[in-house]
């Protein structure tokens, strides 16, 4: 527990008003030597690292780094470039604390990162479209497509050359400017408070003087906030199954992990009261669920509706609380006295089944 608090301390001195604020105003976001002040959402341990004074991305799994902090009026500047021509990434702007429900990506505002080899189509460009992903909501400027503004030049360089972004919002109103222009963006932006992520897709990429302005708070509130959802860390590696023990056929498939014909994944690591998240995908009517304990009759399953749906399972001391996406109750399971505290957990499926995004927060 103290090494943990130890990290956090650090990570909030990094971005403190007056430790390393510019005369602009601005404060750096990465310290150039380490990832502190981040928080890998779902990615391999590897995915992110610091790499001469730059963040470093593998591009796999297809994931987020995010920061611990949320933000809603600011001013961010930041470098990046692509490693090989083709690359594919983005800055996720107010987003989750968590990916979306049956997505690798984050809930939010996507600023386009895509290098020009990657082609071209009437649906993308690679100079700076700004976009939303997985619920939330904008009103494009500019030329467009449903809720993706197009950049109004063509200012990117390509691979292996470094852009520069500057990304205004305040309001829920967000401008992107490409190296030194105003190009694309939008308003009425839901949400319009939330975290700031750096996107993995497949393609090395890199990061570099991320900083960052705030700007005097408007009337965002909850309703237009990302839920703070801290103490959360991913069990799935997306590239390996480290840490878990196979019965039937699984496979690491990028984001998702893959269940052939039905079985049990085991952990290695046991796990005692706190709060399980898990996506899950499996044939309409089929049943999933979620062993604890290493007790094979204890845990809790449900049916599959046939499509993604993201279930929340609280662990207590005497019972198990399942629910739905939004946090509804769905149902409940008394645990037996005589079961130990804690144990191994294990992902159960009756058969073909994927599951994805399978986060553990111990409980307080």
């Amino acid at each position: 527990m103290l090494p943990v608090m130890k990290h956090l301390l650090l990570a909030c001195v990094a971005i403190l008003p007056g430790s390393a604020v510019a005369k602009d105003g601005f404060i750096d976001l990465f310290n150039g030597s380490n990832l502190a002040g981040w928080h890998n959402v779902n990615g391999a341990p590897d995915t992110w690292s610091v790499k001469d004074g730059v963040i470093h991305c593998t591009g796999r799994p297809v994931c987020a780094l995010r920061t611990l902090k949320r933000y809603e009026n600011f001013i961010m500047e930041l470098e990046w470039r692509h490693l090989k021509p083709g690359g594919n990434a983005g800055i996720f702007i107010w987003a989750s604390s968590l990916a979306a429900p049956g997505q690798p990506f984050l809930r939010a505002v996507e600023v386009q990162v895509l290098d020009h080899a990657y082609g071209k189509s009437d649906w993308f460009t690679t100079h700076g479209d700004v976009f939303p992903i997985h619920g939330s909501r904008m009103k494009p400027f500019g030329r467009h497509r449903g809720m993706r503004s197009f950049p109004s030049e063509e200012r990117s360089k390509g691979s292996p050359e470094w852009n520069h972004y500057r990304i205004e919002c305040n309001g829920g109103t967000l401008r992107l400017h490409v190296n030194g222009k105003e190009v694309s963006g939008g308003s009425d932006c839901d949400w319009r408070r939330g975290y700031i992520g750096l996107e993995s897709e497949g393609s090395p990429v890199e990061f570099r003087n991320i900083r960052l302005k705030e700007l005097p708070a408007g009337d965002a509130g909850e309703e237009f906030s990302a839920p703070p959802e801290e103490g959360f860390s991913t069990l799935y590696s997306g590239t390996s199954l480290e840490g878990w023990r196979a019965q039937g056929k699984w496979q690491a498939a990028g984001w998702q992990l893959r269940c052939k014909g039905g079985g049990s994944l085991w952990s290695e690591k046991d796990f005692g009261a706190g709060e399980l998240v898990i996506d899950t995908k499996a044939g309409k009517g089929e049943e999933v669920g979620v062993i604890l304990r290493g007790v094979e009759g204890t845990g809790i399953r449900w049916q599959s509706t046939g499509k993604w749906q993201r279930t929340r399972i609280e662990i207590t001391g005497r019972e198990v609380i399942l629910r739905d996406a939004e946090g509804m109750e769905q149902g409940r399971v008394a645990l037996d006295a005589a079961d130990p505290p804690s144990g191994i957990i294990a992902l159960k499926a009756t058969a073909d089944a994927t599951f994805a995004n399978i986060y553990f927060h111990p409980g307080r």
